[in-house]
Parts: structure tokens; C-alpha cells; sequence
């Protein structure tokens, strides 16, 4: 069981960052593959950013690449996502997932969620 609990996210202009963090329980969390997904209103959640459990590859949607960065840190049990350049359609309610890492970029592939942060861009 892992639980996991999000944080960062809050009101920024267009142009911006912000950076969220997941805090994961749990002592097996580097044997976890770990996802961001994001939640717009009246739009199906959508994959973001994901990092193999020992963090030597990570993946990005095409509308994030160059602009996200994902990270994690297995002794701290976190991992985070940090979010440059930042545009109004970024406006979403973003969440923290573990999973077994073998469907990354897949809503199915991940076991474990988190409550969800809400990231709103204003232009």
C-alpha cells in the first residue's frame, strides 16, 4: 500500500513556474514507477510527466515537453514536477500516481493516486 499526498499548486500568471511535490509512504517506494496526470474541468484526466523507479528514464506528454520537469528522490520518498513557462490551458487539477511502470503514460497503469493539486494559470 502506498499513499500518497500531493502539494504546490496554487495561482500563477502565464510565463511562470511552479514546482510540485508528492510525498509517498511506504518502504518499497523506489520499486514504483510514479506518474503526474492532470484533471481539467469537463476533460478526461490526462498523463503528464512519469519517472522509472530508479529514475534513470522519464517521459513527458508532448504538450509538456521542454517546459516540465520530473524528478525523484528514493531516500525522501518524493517526487516532483517542475512546471516552466506555464500557460493558461496548464489549468488543471494535477495528480501524483504510483504504479507498476508498465504502462507509464496510461491512466491504467498506476495503482495508487493522490487527492489531486490544483495548478491554475492566469493569462
Amino acid at each position: 500500500q502506498v499513499h500518497l499526498v500531493e502539494s504546490g499548486g496554487g495561482l500563477v500568471q502565464a510565463g511562470g513556474s511552479l514546482k510540485l511535490s508528492c510525498a509517498a509512504s511506504g518502504r518499497t517506494f523506489s520499486s514504483y514507477a510514479m506518474g503526474w496526470f492532470r484533471q481539467a474541468p469537463g476533460k478526461e484526466r490526462e498523463f503528464v510527466a512519469a519517472i522509472r523507479g530508479s529514475g534513470g528514464s522519464t517521459y513527458y506528454a508532448d504538450s509538456v515537453k521542454g517546459r516540465f520537469t520530473i524528478s525523484r528522490d528514493n531516500d525522501k520518498n518524493t517526487v516532483s514536477l517542475q512546471m516552466n513557462s506555464l500557460k493558461p490551458e496548464d489549468t488543471a487539477v494535477y495528480y501524483c500516481a504510483a504504479g507498476s511502470g508498465i504502462y507509464v503514460s496510461r491512466f491504467e497503469g498506476y495503482d495508487y493516486w493522490g487527492q489531486g493539486t490544483q495548478v491554475t494559470v492566469s493569462s
